[in-house]
């Protein structure tokens, strides 16, 4: 995996927090930028949803994506922490945001569904 958990856990509240460390060998730091290597924003919402998916059925598969803000650059060996916090009246609708420190580097709303079988999620 191209990146690991170091801590995830599910409040009572079914809200979502894990921290992330991105190994500076990680090869999505390959393509953005040769010198500067930042994590790209898609991998940024990848890690966002494997997050919420540890604690769904694991047959989830990304219904939206909203209000997406990038704030700031994340760089190979910060420690990232997600938050999840499920919408009041949508459960399967996450307010989300990533921290690097105190300091929030992308903030969004993700919704998701759970795959019908035999559905490839690629073709869905």
């Amino acid at each position: 995996m191209w990146h690991e958990f170091t801590y995830l856990k599910q409040s009572d509240s079914k809200e979502i927090t894990a921290d992330i460390r991105v190994p500076p060998d990680s090869p999505w730091f390959c393509g953005h930028f040769p010198g500067e290597p930042i994590l790209p924003g898609v991998a940024q919402l990848g890690m966002v949803f494997e997050a919420i998916n540890q604690f769904g059925d694991r047959n989830l598969t990304i219904s939206t994506i909203s209000r997406v803000r990038f704030k700031q650059m994340i760089r190979p060996n910060e420690q990232l922490r997600i938050i999840a916090t499920p919408q009041r009246d949508q459960t399967e609708s996450y307010v989300f945001r990533i921290m690097v420190e105190k300091e929030m580097v992308c903030s969004g709303v993700m919704t998701v569904v759970r795959r019908k079988p035999g559905v490839n999620p690629l073709n869905a």
